[in-house]
C-alpha cells in the first residue's frame, strides 16, 4: 500500500483499525484479506496493538477494536467540548485585557496550548494552537505543576521562557480540586510590565473560575 502520512507502519495500523471498525471482529485470514496487507505484517501489527490495548481478542480468538480506543475517544471528545466552552470565556478575557490569551493543558512532562486568541496590537505574543511547551518555565507551566499559586490564585512570569515576554496564569480546577488547565494572558513586557500579576491577575482568576463552573 502507498504511504499516506509518510510513516508506513502508522498507515498500516490505521488500515487495520478501519477494517475492524467497518467489519467488526475478524479472524487473521479475513483481516489480512480486507486490509490488503501481507499476513505476517497484519499479524505483527495486530499483536503489537493488542499489547497496548488498541486491539483485543474476542473469546473465539478473532481480532477486534481495543477497549482503550474508547477511553481515547472519550478524552478527545471531552477535550474538544472543554475548549469550545472555554472559547467565549477567553474571548472576553482578551477583550478585557487587550492582550493575547491562551489555554494550556498538561500532557505528561509538557504542556499543550489548546486554545490561543491573539491580541489586536501589532506588537503581540503569539502561541500557535497545538504548541508543546515546557512545564518548568512560564507562568502556565508553573500553574500546571501547581507551583507558587498560593492564596492570590495566580502565577506570573517575566522573561522566564522568552526574553521580553511577560505572562500571568491561573488554574482551572475540577470538582476534586485537581488542576485541569491553565488560563494565561501574555504579551510584551512593555505593556504587561514587570508585574503582570498586579495588572491582570484578577482577570485570569475570574476567567478560570468561570471555566470551573462549566466543569460542574
Amino acid at each position: 500500500m502507498d504511504s499516506v502520512s509518510g510513516v508506513g507502519v502508522l498507515d498500516k495500523a490505521v488500515v487495520v483499525w478501519r477494517v475492524l471498525l467497518e467489519h467488526g471482529p475478524l479472524g487473521l485470514a479475513d483481516l489480512t484479506a480486507r486490509a490488503g496487507l501481507p499476513r505476517a505484517t497484519t499479524h505483527r501489527l495486530a499483536a503489537a496493538m493488542e499489547v497496548h490495548g488498541l486491539v483485543r481478542r474476542t473469546d473465539d480468538g478473532r481480532f477486534a477494536l481495543g477497549r482503550w480506543l474508547a477511553t481515547l475517544g472519550r478524552a478527545a471528545t471531552e477535550s474538544d467540548s472543554f475548549v469550545e466552552r472555554a472559547r467565549p470565556v477567553l474571548d472576553a478575557l482578551r477583550t478585557q485585557t487587550g492582550e493575547s490569551v491562551q489555554l494550556y493543558v498538561r500532557e505528561g512532562d509538557v504542556r499543550r496550548c489548546v486554545l490561543s486568541l491573539q491580541s489586536p496590537h501589532g506588537l503581540r505574543w503569539i502561541v500557535p494552537e497545538g504548541s508543546l511547551l515546557p512545564l518548568g518555565a512560564g507562568s502556565a507551566g508553573h500553574v500546571l505543576l501547581e507551583e507558587n499559586i498560593g492564596r492570590r490564585g495566580w502565577v506570573e512570569s517575566v522573561g522566564e521562557r522568552e526574553a521580553g515576554v511577560a505572562s500571568v496564569s491561573a488554574p482551572v480546577r475540577d470538582d476534586m480540586g485537581v488542576v485541569r488547565a491553565a488560563v494565561s494572558v501574555s504579551g510584551p513586557i512593555e505593556r504587561l510590565s514587570t508585574q503582570p500579576g498586579r495588572r491582570f491577575g484578577s482577570y485570569v482568576v475570574e476567567a478560570a473560575a468561570e471555566l470551573e463552573r462549566t466543569l460542574t
